[in-house]
């Protein structure tokens, strides 16, 4: 099955039925998104993470094309070409009629109808349109069969998860061109999806709608429909009324197609122009923006990226920061955006169920029927032991990139709770090191980015028991309280900056004595429960570097270990080195490769000098990318390793896209150039830089800083990489250091 199952109380996603084609077609606006095949279709017996979601729920869990002539049984058409356009608006579909037969000889043959389907969405509505032209010589008659469903399933229920009990299928309603299909679920919330076609079928029922078409040679016509979703609670008296009125005027493809772009438009003014001297790399980055641009969400706090389609669409306190810190230089607006909605969410009081304590910033939140009657505890979860440090860096790198004392300003008083909490609760029990233990038997036992229930484990293979302190933890609590200095320090509380300043050196001495581990060359992957070490070779002290608190003497060791061909697979470092006892490149957290990751290990290595390093993971980040569709990088993909003629395998559950996958291109750059955003001085800075070898040529035009804005060339030749200022606006400098 496939499914979410619960294992000791864990939530994970397994792996599917073998599917042969994992290209779908995802599009996604605001809290909707829809998964399709590639001919834009769900069929009834699709995987389950197909289908139009809106809020946690599936609204549409079926709606496929088939054709048919004089009463004979009909059939699907047939696929030419699909692909989402570039900037992920639209999803562009070709296809022609199949060979249709008539007292079985052949009436009409394939490829005389030419048949475009385009379909986008926007808010709550998904839009079809399809355009006929007849190539044939003869006048065409057929019919055209549409089928629809919901089911209303949550998303956790899509995944998987069995349910004792459901709320209640209402009634279908059929009206003129509409059809309205509705749910009344245990959170008494209604639920309706409506399928509106702007001409009237021949047929029109709860399931199928069929249309009487008939085409001249060289003919076209053309037939639309809008699928809206939408959830109002059972009580409210407008949706009482709204159930004796029509349907509102629903809205159609065109418009929708020109709010999204204007939309599109708007969100990239702000943002530079990258361009390359290899088109492919071009293209890898025009979908990376695209997916990012595609799953950042306003909220009233401002815009959040969402963790990924399809089964984390929604905020997630750690991928949102990540992405925001990954993508920070390119475009800060984001990570002001993921530094508000976090303030606002953050944790006031202490929660058993929720895993939560003042002061402690947000792990996912859901909206959702099981959501909100607590059949699975996301409703607003914060399970998490990384997302307040993180938050915490956020709002330190924030600041150094636009000198934006205001906003550190009026989130300081959140700042000071996320320093109160690690401080309290972050260390559960003394010993100095943030740790994790869960509240609940309900919530997650792993609780850093790493949490599968054997993600964490010894050098026997055993598995580690709470209060478990991750090593890349303790790095991000160092560059917290570094970060929290410097806002300390811009806010004018100099003694308050003194004081984080000496707790983050206090801790990096306390660190190094406790997970070094000389005879495996790197820090050890976590100290569990009674302070052993867990002494595994893994990704994790990669993240240590990106940190700061490891010696450089310790950091060279680390680099040797992760580059070696036990680390590195030549796709990109291993989350767990092949030498490791729970090594398994199919695994989720064992052995496969996670792109984000390796963005922030190359940043990691970057900042220690060994920006070759990270050009080669980029290098083999971006190689792996021609091999997937569409030029995205999956959440994850296995680890096996690289071998000439071959391409990376896929894992199969893995989302695509993710938000923090997406922006792993934008740190890999900036860790192999060396770039720096200095908001105060209006400076841009590039130390010791070094291009990925697939480059000869990179240019970016409009880079923002607050002083102004700038155009930068940077160029290798050979074995030397040249910078130069080709234009700029205001007060801006550059300095470049090799």
């Amino acid at each position: 099955m496939n499914d979410v199952q619960r294992r000791k109380r864990d939530y994970y996603i397994s792996s599917p039925s073998t599917r042969l084609d994992h290209r779908t077609r995802v599009l996604k606006h605001a809290d909707s998104f829809v998964v399709l095949d590639r001919v834009g279709n769900v069929e009834a017996q699709a995987p389950t993470e197909y289908g139009l979601f809106h809020q946690d729920t599936r609204f549409l869990s079926q709606l496929c094309l088939d054709m048919s002539v004089d009463g004979a049984p009909s059939r699907p058409l047939v696929l030419l070409s699909s692909a989402v356009k570039d900037d992920n608006a639209v999803l562009f579909v070709h296809l022609t009629n199949p060979t249709m037969l008539r007292d079985g000889d052949p009436w009409l043959q394939q490829g005389t109808l030419y048949i475009l389907r385009t379909q986008v969405l926007w808010r709550a509505s998904l839009c079809d349109r399809l355009q006929f032209h007849n190539y044939g010589q003869e006048r065409i008659r057929f019919a055209l069969h549409v089928r629809f469903g919901a089911d209303f399933a949550d998303i956790f229920e899509a995944r998987g998860m069995h349910r004792d009990q459901r709320g209640r299928v209402l009634a279908p309603l059929v009206q003129d061109n509409v059809v309205t299909l509705g749910y009344e679920g245990l959170d008494e919330r209604r639920r309706r999806t409506r399928i509106a076609f702007d001409s009237r079928p021949a047929s029109l029922g709860p399931q199928e709608a069929a249309f009487q078409l008939e085409l001249a040679p060289r003919a076209a016509l053309e037939l639309r429909w809008t699928v809206s979703c939408e959830a109002r609670d059972s009580e409210e008296k407008a949706a009482v009324a709204a159930e004796a009125q029509p349907p509102a005027q629903p809205l159609w493809y065109e418009a929708a197609v020109e709010h999204r772009r204007a939309q599109l438009k708007a969100a990239r003014e702000s943002e530079p122009v990258l361009h390359t001297s290899n088109s492919q790399f071009n293209e890898w980055v025009s979908r990376s923006l695209a997916d990012l641009h595609m799953l950042a969400t306003e909220t009233p706090r401002g815009r959040y990226p969402y963790a990924g389609v399809p089964w984390y669409s929604t905020p997630f306190g750690r991928d949102g920061i990540i992405a925001a810190l990954q993508c920070l230089w390119f475009a800060p607006d984001m990570s002001r955006g993921v530094l508000w909605y976090l303030a606002s969410t953050q944790a006031d009081r202490t929660s058993d169920e929720q895993d939560a304590q003042p002061g402690k910033i947000l792990h996912e939140t859901r909206s959702g029927e099981m959501a909100a009657t607590g059949e699975v505890p996301f409703g607003r979860y914060y399970g998490s032991i990384d997302s307040t440090p993180l938050f915490l860096m956020l709002g330190g790198a924030y600041l150094e990139r636009t000198a934006d004392v205001d906003l550190v300003r009026a989130l300081w008083p959140h700042f000071e709770r996320a320093l109160e909490w690690i401080d309290r609760y972050g260390d559960c029990d003394g010993d100095g090191f943030v740790e994790y233990a869960r509240q609940t038997e309900r919530g997650l036992f792993n609780q850093g980015w790493k949490d599968s229930r054997d993600a964490i484990f010894h050098a026997d293979g055993k598995l580690a028991q709470a209060p478990i302190a991750l090593c890349e933890v303790q790095g991000y609590v160092y560059a917290a309280r570094k970060g929290a200095a410097a806002m300390a320090r811009a806010l004018g509380m100099r003694d308050r900056a003194d004081a984080l300043e000496q707790q983050a050196s206090a801790l990096k001495q306390q660190f190094e004595a406790a997970f070094w581990c000389e005879d495996i060359g790197t820090y050890a992957l976590a100290l569990d429960g009674q302070k052993r070490q867990c002494r595994v070779r893994t990704s994790n002290a990669g993240q240590v570097l990106y940190s700061g608190i490891a010696s450089p003497e310790h950091a060279q060791r680390v680099y040797e270990s992760l580059m070696s061909d036990a680390g590195f697979s030549g796709w990109g470092v291993r989350t767990v080195a092949s030498t490791a006892a729970r090594y398994n490149p199919m695994s989720y957290h064992d052995g496969s490769v996670w792109p984000h990751d390796n963005s922030i290990i190359a940043a990691g290595l970057g900042r220690y000098g060994r920006r070759e390093a990270a050009a080669k993971i980029m290098g083999g980040l971006f190689d792996a990318s021609l091999h997937f569709d569409l030029h995205r990088l999956p959440e994850l993909f296995c680890g096996f390793m690289r071998r000439p003629g071959e391409s990376p395998t896929l894992y199969p559950q893995a989302c695509s896209p993710q938000a923090w996958a997406a922006a792993a291109p934008l740190l890999c750059l900036q860790a192999c150039l060396g770039l720096e955003v200095d908001g105060a001085d209006g400076k841009v800075c590039f130390r010791n830089p070094v291009m990925p070898s697939c480059l000869d040529q990179l240019r970016i035009h409009g880079l923002q800083l607050p002083q102004g804005r700038m155009d930068i060339v940077v160029t290798r030749h050979g074995g030397e990489v040249g910078v130069r200022l080709m234009r700029r606006e205001g007060d801006v400098g550059l300095v470049v250091s090799m």
